[in-house]
């Protein structure tokens, strides 16, 4: 096999760290091209004003089989969610919990408003069901929409506005859970299995400790493609690269003019911080706004979860919002005044620190999959294609698409007897 091949991988988030580690490990010496300041891609964590601010709320599913083959948990000392989730609606405030890993909330499960005694039955016979089934297996199952599996095992209307439709829009970042049974199943089971959790110092851990993993790949940031014909790559400066191989890993239709207009628009979030003297959550817990009349769909005191995301001793917390934004003028006096009425606590105490509005936050993807033959990455002769819009919008995706383009090309280069 040639080992002095020019194999260049354009992005620097999961998808293409962990291509270069797999080639790294089949002896080669790729080069990514990063148009950012920084790895991680869409897995990104900023420093302001004495907080640490993920791009948008990301958790970690320990669950999941590519995270453990990857990463060292131990070394991105994760700090864990409790399962279940707070509800919060004007004047109430009630939970659901997972009983089995804290028995101490049994009691409290069962009398829970936030469904019938019924519904709680079912998510644990969803659970069980769920367990026994290869990942595999979920994937080649019906498809259909989120909303009508959640009605067709029989949850109630209650249970699916209170809980599964503010907890999964704020996953699948849609408002009619419209995203395949597939997907919802395979989630379900990675909360199951394992935990929900963030890396003690921000997301962009992951990112930092694939890199560190690197020991032969040059990474040259603030490098922007152009476009790419054939082998040729074309930077922003105007500079001309020849690629023996080359690994697009982030969206290819704005580098290649032959996939444009064949990508769905990516979907959206918004994500706004504030600063508070104290969490009134006090748990490792996220809490839902089911109401529909809100903007907000789900929040979190990131400090609750770990103490390390606020070097000032102020709490930091998270808001998500799914929903269209008309005046963004006008949105953060009303998340406040939204937060006052679910809280009680005057909205002049919410001290805003940033907004985020992510345009590109998860991929559309129309034939959800688990699986991907390497051979399935190739655009044409020498040139492939990497991330989680190729199977699923995941960190678990992210790292397959990578790690299958790479033996993809370490097969392109392999010689033929």
């Amino acid at each position: 096999m040639k080992q002095d091949q020019n194999i260049y991988i354009i992005g620097a988030g999961l998808s293409g760290l962990i291509a270069a580690y797999e080639l790294e490990q089949a002896g080669f010496s790729p080069v990514i091209l990063e148009a950012s300041d920084g790895v991680g891609g869409r897995v990104r964590t900023d420093e302001f004003k004495g907080f640490l601010l993920d791009r948008g709320f990301q958790v970690l599913l320990t669950a999941y089989p590519e995270a453990q083959r990857y990463l060292d948990y131990e070394g991105l000392n994760l700090k864990k969610f409790n399962p279940g989730a707070v509800i919060l609606k004007p004047g109430t405030a009630f939970s659901i919990h997972d009983p089995f890993r804290a028995p101490s909330k049994l009691l409290s499960m069962a009398l829970s408003p936030v469904g019938s005694l019924k519904d709680k039955l079912k998510i644990f016979k969803l659970t069980q069901m769920l367990k026994s089934k290869r990942i595999e297996e979920i994937f080649e199952e019906e498809s259909i929409t989120t909303a009508d599996f959640l009605r067709s095992f029989g949850f109630s209307d209650q249970i699916i506005e209170n809980f599964f439709k503010p907890f999964f829009k704020g996953i699948f970042l849609e408002n009619g859970l419209e995203t395949s049974s597939r997907m919802f199943k395979f989630v379900f089971k990675m909360f199951s299995l394992g935990h929900a959790a963030v890396p003690e110092k921000g997301m962009q851990q992951i990112a930092e400790q694939l890199k560190g993993k690197l020991t032969k790949t040059q990474i040259r940031l603030n490098t922007p493609v152009k476009t790419i014909e054939g082998s040729q790559i074309s930077l922003l400066s105007g500079d001309q690269i020849h690629a023996d191989r080359i690994i697009i890993a982030t969206r290819p239709d704005k580098l290649l003019p032959q996939l444009k207009g064949q990508f769905k628009p990516y979907r959206k979030v918004i994500n706004l911080y504030f600063a508070l003297s104290h969490s009134f959550i006090a748990q490792p817990m996220i809490a839902l706004v089911p109401d529909d009349q809100f903007l907000i769909n789900n929040l979190v005191f990131m400090t609750d979860v770990s103490k390390a995301y606020s070097q000032n001793g102020k709490a930091l917390l998270s808001v998500s919002i799914t929903k269209e934004v008309k005046d963004m003028d006008k949105l953060f006096s009303l998340v406040a005044i939204e937060l006052e009425a679910i809280t009680k606590i005057k909205a002049e105490h919410f001290e805003h620190i940033k907004t985020y509005v992510i345009d590109e936050a998860l991929p559309q993807v129309e034939d959800l999959s688990y699986q991907l033959p390497a051979t399935n990455t190739k655009v044409y002769d020498g040139v492939f294609l990497a991330g989680d819009y190729l199977l699923n919008g995941s960190i678990n995706a992210a790292m397959t698409a990578g790690r299958k383009s790479a033996e993809a090309v370490i097969l392109s280069i392999q010689p033929t007897y």
